[in-house]
């Protein structure tokens, strides 16, 4: 009988590799059939091999192995700037990334997901929404109407976009953060756990707090003399009409 599944790998063997395995034995377990036959990690650092053999499974070897395996990739690796290099390497050696959505995540209609993305279980993502390549919307996560995720961005664990919403590549948005409605993060920007963004955030600024304020990187703290706002405040709406929802 011939073997239909699809041979995988994943690029990078620690915690965040190790939950996308997580992933992809779930979609097993939820088709008639398995779709995926996981062959092992690549990973050219130094790896604890104690929770991989509970898993069942070991690092193969370095990222190289990529030349010669025949087989699909995930990148389980978190900075978006090292998917980027992954993808480029793994891409020029000919292989093709997975793209996987948990059975526990809602897909409203008009939702377009690029290579590589990742929708892990109780996201959401509702319509009209595109990504770029090896995005990460992470468990809990929520994506409202009309959003854009660049290349190799990342919306964490429980974090809210709002409608209208656009991240920009290899941008990361924290844990359990919101983003009101119609607003730009930019490239390589951060936003932290928790924060509230309310206006736009320039490319490669980190930001934190409630409302998001950019970080003093002298001491790593909020900065209290900078504005909250990190780019010009929106107008106030005429009395009577409806506010921007989160």
């Amino acid at each position: 009988m011939s073997d239909d599944r699809r041979q995988l790998v994943i690029v990078g063997a620690g915690g965040h590799g190790r939950e996308l395995l997580d992933l992809v034995e779930a979609i097993n377990a939820a088709a008639a059939e398995d779709v995926y036959r996981f062959l092992g990690f690549l990973d050219d650092g130094e790896v604890d091999p104690d929770p991989l053999a509970r898993r069942g499974t070991a690092v193969l070897g370095g990222l190289d192995l990529l030349t010669r395996l025949e087989a699909d990739y995930l990148i389980g690796v978190a900075a978006g700037a090292s998917r980027a290099r992954i993808d480029r390497y793994a891409s020029a050696c000919g292989r093709r990334p997975a793209t996987l959505v948990h059975p526990r995540a809602y897909l409203g209609g008009d939702v377009k997901l690029g290579p590589g993305t990742i929708v892990c279980a109780l996201a959401s993502l509702t319509t009209n929404i595109e990504t770029g390549r090896h995005v990460v919307v992470d468990i809990g996560a929520g994506v409202a109407h009309d959003c854009r995720l660049g290349d190799y961005t990342t919306v964490a664990s429980g974090a809210r976009l709002g409608g209208a919403v656009e991240v920009a590549p290899e941008a990361w948005v924290g844990m359990q953060a919101s983003v009101v409605r119609g607003t730009r993060i930019g490239a390589g920007a951060v936003v932290g756990a928790g924060a509230v963004v309310t206006e736009d955030v320039r490319p490669g600024l980190v930001v934190a707090g409630v409302p998001a304020r950019p970080i003093d990187a002298s001491d790593g703290r909020v900065s209290e003399a900078r504005p909250p706002i990190v780019s010009p405040r929106k107008p106030e709406p005429e009395p009577g009409a409806p506010r921007a929802d989160l």
